[in-house]
Parts: C-alpha cells; structure tokens; sequence
C-alpha cells in the first residue's frame, strides 16, 4: 500500500501545532484530534493577543516547559495550565475565562 501524501501532510501539520503548543508550555497527551488541536492553537493565540493587546510580556508570562512563568507580569497573563486528564473543550473555556480576566488588568507600568 502506498503512502497517501495528504496523510503525510496532515502528519507534518499536526506535528507542527504540537510542536507550538508545548513550545507555549501546553500539555499535549497524543489523543487529541487535529481539529481539537488546531482550535486549541487558536485559543491559546487569541489569549496572547489579548496579553499583549494590554502590554503583557509573553516572554515573560509564559510559562517556560513544564514550569511556570517565574514573574508574571501579571497573574492575569499566565496562560492557565491543562491538567492530565482535562478534555480540549474544558481547556479552551479556561483560557477562554483567563483571555477575558486578562482584558480586564492593568497594563503594567
């Protein structure tokens, strides 16, 4: 059986998210599909926007592999964590919430 290209290239592209949600901390179990990882992607992007929208520094905010952000500049803008067992659904509505209670501080001085 020949390998299909499209499966190749969903591979790569589905490694590639990964690869950007652990780069952000994000824990990533292996059984989640494509499509929960790509709209896991979007949230954690949307919630960054918003940090930075209120001059947040996600260098310094988030949190660096397996550990948290060391000092925040604001609790607000540390991406929440994901627990072992916590669905995507659960985990986009988090960061849903932190997204929201990060528009709402104080930018920092």
């Amino acid at each position: 059986m020949a390998n299909d290209p499209r499966n190749d290239e969903t591979q790569r592209a589905t490694d590639e998210v990964v690869a950007r949600l652990r780069a952000r901390g994000v824990n990533i179990t292996g059984r989640e599909s494509s499509e929960d990882l790509v709209e896991l992607l979007d949230a954690v992007e949307d919630f960054e926007a918003m940090v930075e929208s209120r001059g947040g520094d996600l260098m310094v905010d988030e949190p660096v592999g397996s550990k948290r952000a060391a000092e925040p500049d604001d609790a607000a803008f540390v991406l929440p964590s994901r627990s072992g067992n916590e669905s995507i659904a659960a985990y986009i509505e988090r960061i849903a919430v932190a997204r929201d209670r990060a528009a709402q501080a104080r930018p920092p001085q």
